[in-house]
């Protein structure tokens, strides 16, 4: 209650200067007439000090001049009433003097007192009101997304709080829009210039309250926002980085090729970097890289496949250092990809080694055609995709070197079985043929009257062709001879006329195959066309041999189809033939799906391609 009435008393604007005349009047008035109860046992001055609370609050709450009125006039109503001669005004004694210099004295007094406190109120209240700004102004500008549209909201509150007319602040560019006298306050950031414009001719006052206390913080505001945008564009780029590692990372475990992974690679980069061009070298010859995989903007002419000097570009130096390296301008280089940067209108490039098993196996390299030089720090973040380009070329070589070994381990065993099939038809039929005929020959010369040695001949010839067709059985399982002789389409008719179950047989163009193709699909054909009969119960098998190019590579393929209408059920989980003939067609590159639904038959499908079986072969 007392807190609210001292508030009220030293409030910035006093009331009314009518109520103050009549409040100075009701206060002489009632002290005047309180003094008439004391006057006859009251000393002088404690009548006098009666007249002093009048005097004091309204000194404290209109000021000086009011108060010195009502001083005086308390002054000369104690003398006129209640000092004698009573009613009338003599001032003659020194007393009179002192009373009237006592009420003065409080009225100045309580005037100082209220004008401190007013200014120390106005001043409280500005600070709240500048407390207030300021705290608005933080929640504005962190809060917003963007700093630039919330820049004239933010100046308008400034101008209403510290009573300007006008006000704006301008980042980037201190400049005014037009002619009116301005002052341009500028404003210390961070990372970027700015100004604080306000209308010429302010007070001072507002002057020094805008330098003072608002400056300070609306820089420490502007320049955390700018932190804070900062820090999200780079957190945005982080993230967007970070996506693109786990798509290329996605690749490179799913085992895609490496072509495709720098395909993606450079496509993500160049669209994070702003690049307009990314291209993937491979190291094979001191001095020169050929192109593996490229990305580039529409109109950028393709270069896979050729074999360019490192002479004047940015792999020149990757190679010589085994780090990333990065060139800002073409302009004095000499060279051959120096000369290729210029004619395709690059200005900068960087690049990072690709490394695998410890070398440089490649250069991965960005380039730009802006004249400005490449953002800063791009050489490490290049070389975390190189990582991944690294790590699916490390992958894909031993694939490769996995299926190479596995070709030579599958063509040394059909060259051992062909060897033995060779030497078995070679030597041991055709002498067993030899001694067959030798018998029938002993046996034409045996007499008559010797039957029982000539029954023993026949039994001892006939037990012999029987050994034969074994043998020649035997033969035929190590290594098909009609295959090496009239190659896979004479082998699969022979296996299709040895089945007990009818087969239909179409085959496409009739020509030589290379040899792992051709004993990988006659194995095929014969493990299905068994399995059809032993355990499927197969009433008939359809077998169609294609030839067609590979969607993705574009290289020629055969495409062998073995379907049954059986039982179905088979599983190569479970050790049957079926997973070896997998191995085998996965050694020379090719595959073998498998459908085979219970009570829906079995049906194999395989794909060998021609050009790699062939190369898988040799080496």
């Amino acid at each position: 209650m007392l807190a609210r009435l001292a508030a009220w008393l030293v409030r910035p604007e006093p009331p009314p200067l009518g109520w103050g005349i009549a409040a100075g009047a009701l206060f002489v008035v009632l002290e005047t007439l309180l003094a008439y109860p004391l006057a006859q046992t009251a000393p002088r001055e404690a009548i006098g000090a009666l007249f002093l609370p009048g005097v004091l609050i309204v000194a404290i709450v209109w000021g000086l001049r009011l108060g010195v009125a009502t001083a005086i006039a308390s002054a000369l109503a104690f003398d006129f009433f209640h000092v004698h001669p009573l009613r009338r005004f003599t001032l003659a004694d020194l007393r009179d003097w002192l009373e009237l210099a006592v009420l003065l004295l409080t009225a100045a007094l309580g005037g100082a007192l209220a004008r401190l406190a007013r200014s120390r109120a106005a001043e409280a209240t500005q600070r709240r009101g500048e407390a207030d700004l300021i705290a608005g102004l933080a929640r504005l500008v962190l809060g917003a997304g963007e700093l630039p549209p919330v820049l004239p909201e933010a100046a308008r509150r400034i101008a209403d709080t510290l009573g300007m007319p006008s006000c704006s602040i301008v980042l980037d560019d201190p400049g005014t829009a037009d002619g009116e006298p301005r002052v341009v306050i500028p404003l210390r950031l961070d990372n970027r210039t700015g100004a604080l414009v306000v209308p010429a001719g302010l007070p001072p006052p507002v002057l020094r309250r805008l330098y003072d206390r608002v400056l300070s913080p609306l820089e420490a505001l502007l320049s955390a926002a700018g932190e804070r945008a900062a820090a999200e564009a780079a957190l945005r780029t982080l993230a967007a980085e970070q996506a693109i590692l786990r798509r290329v990372a996605v690749l490179v475990a799913h085992g895609a090729p490496p072509a495709d992974v720098v395909t993606a690679v450079a496509a993500e980069t160049a669209r994070l970097l702003g690049a307009d061009a990314t291209r993937l070298l491979r190291h094979e010859a001191p001095g020169t890289v050929t192109v593996v995989a490229e990305y580039g903007k529409p109109g950028f002419d393709s270069l896979v496949g050729r074999r360019l000097d490192v002479s004047g570009g940015v792999a020149e130096l990757v190679l010589r250092t085994s780090r990333p390296a990065r060139m800002d301008s073409y302009g004095d280089r000499r060279g051959t990809l120096a000369d290729l940067a210029r004619t395709e209108g690059m200005h900068s490039s960087v690049a990072a080694p690709v490394l695998v098993d410890g070398g440089v196996w490649g250069v991965l390299t960005v380039l730009w055609a802006r004249p400005d030089p490449p953002p800063p720090g791009v050489e490490q973040r290049l070389a975390q995709f190189t990582e991944l380009v690294a790590t699916a070329v490390a992958n894909a070589e031993d694939r490769a070197e996995l299926t190479r070994s596995r070709a030579r381990l599958v063509f040394a065993a059909d060259e051992a079985r062909r060897r033995i099939e060779r030497d078995l038809h070679d030597g041991v039929q055709q002498r067993l043929v030899s001694l067959g005929l030798e018998l029938r020959a002993a046996e034409a010369l045996v007499p008559a009257q010797l039957g029982e040695l000539r029954d023993r001949l026949s039994r001892t010839t006939d037990g012999l062709r029987s050994a034969f067709d074994d043998l020649q059985e035997i033969s035929r399982g190590i290594h098909p001879a009609i295959l090496s002789q009239g190659g896979l389409g004479s082998a699969i008719k022979a296996l299709a006329r040895r089945s007990p179950v009818p087969v239909a047989v179409r085959t496409g163009p009739r020509r030589r195959l290379p040899i792992g193709v051709e004993v990988a699909a006659y194995y095929v054909v014969s493990e299905a066309l068994t399995n059809a009969a032993k355990h499927a119960a197969a009433s008939e098998v359809d077998i169609d041999i294609e030839f067609a190019p590979d969607p993705a590579t574009r290289r020629e393929q055969l495409i062998l189809s073995v379907r049954d209408d059986g039982a179905g059920g088979a599983d190569p989980s479970l050790g049957s033939g079926l997973a070896g003939l997998r191995d085998r067609v996965e050694a020379i590159g090719g595959r073998l799906r498998i459908a085979s639904p219970a009570g829906g038959g079995t049906h194999l499908s395989v794909t060998l391609p021609l050009e790699d079986s062939q190369v898988a072969a040799r080496t």
